[in-house]
């Protein structure tokens, strides 16, 4: 049966009501979306240009960094645009699509984050068998299923949602479209559906999560017969990997696995993950790296001497 809704466009409430609020959001938000988009663009320009950063950590790091553009894309451009608008507003068809995306490069990041934590695991623990178990075609492999993973909760997440009749108010209670507010505007009973997205989202979320604890307890069990040299060594290219995963798990708990509400926090914490940990990502990463950053030295080097020719 087709289903009917009364709504084409809707309207955000937004971050904040205030209108010069909603000017300093942009004052402060903008510097913050160009640099998730230079930050991460430079490490894929670094990774993809420099012998020194063939191996599958940075691989998969440039991954991570395309991952975070097309993630914070999907919405920080439209939260932006709308600071400076009257009415916020986004059609009906629009917001499915953000809210497909959103998901998609969201999940992405999940596996991505799990496949690193794997290549960690690899690397310390089976050092000497490190090059077969990550080879370049394992590691596109790995790198596609978390794509392919992305794809797959985000088709559900859609299907499950085109079927719902909206019949008003168009007033979604965000900055952007997400799944909850959305629900909210329902004309039906939207109990089953809900428990149906959420165990979904909580299925990536907690095999992810628990694949995460997993590695590095087994990893910390087999540094304990190190030398403090090589636990050092071996937890220095751990501690961004970790620092990365707090950083995405713990917002996206807070907003996902538990009970929805209305409650300002959750905007707020939305701006944590939406626009400060895709900023934060390539910082945490070069200033805790020594290759990444010898190898960014050696870029800039280059482009200063092509420029002196």
């Amino acid at each position: 049966m087709a289903v009917t809704n009364n709504m084409t466009q809707l309207i955000f409430t937004g971050l904040f009501q205030n209108r010069e609020a909603q000017r300093v959001s942009f004052v402060a938000f903008l510097p913050l979306y160009v640099a998730t988009m230079l930050g991460n663009g430079l490490i894929i320009l670094t990774v993809n240009t420099s012998k020194s950063l063939s191996s599958p950590m940075y691989f998969f790091l440039s991954h991570l960094s395309l991952v975070e553009i097309c993630y914070s894309s999907t919405v920080v451009p439209k939260f932006i645009s709308g600071l400076l608008a009257e009415n916020k507003t986004i059609s009906l068809n629009g917001c499915m699509t953000q809210i497909f995306f959103f998901h998609f490069f969201g999940v992405a990041e999940t596996v991505l984050l799990t496949v690193m934590a794997y290549d960690r695991y690899v690397a310390i623990c089976k050092p000497l068998h490190y090059m077969t178990l990550m080879s370049r075609p394992v590691c596109h492999v790995l790198v596609l299923s978390s794509w392919l993973g992305g794809m797959f909760h985000s088709v559900i997440q859609i299907l499950i949602t085109v079927q719902l009749p909206f019949c008003g108010p168009n007033v979604i209670d965000h900055y952007f479209c997400d799944l909850h507010p959305l629900f909210k505007l329902a004309c039906t009973d939207t109990f089953v559906p809900g428990i149906i997205v959420f165990a979904n989202s909580g299925l990536f979320s907690v095999i992810s999560l628990l694949f995460l604890i997993s590695s590095y307890i087994v990893i910390l069990v087999y540094l304990r017969n190190q030398s403090a040299e090589g636990r050092r060594k071996a937890l220095s290219t751990c501690a961004s990997h970790i620092t990365v995963v707090l950083l995405f798990f713990g917002p996206a708990t807070f907003l996902y696995l538990r009970p929805s509400s209305t409650f300002t926090e959750d905007k707020l914490v939305a701006v944590f993950y939406t626009m400060v940990t895709p900023m934060l990502n390539p910082i945490i990463y070069t200033l805790r790296n020594a290759e990444v950053k010898n190898a960014m030295k050696k870029l800039w080097r280059k482009k200063v001497n092509l420029r002196g020719k």
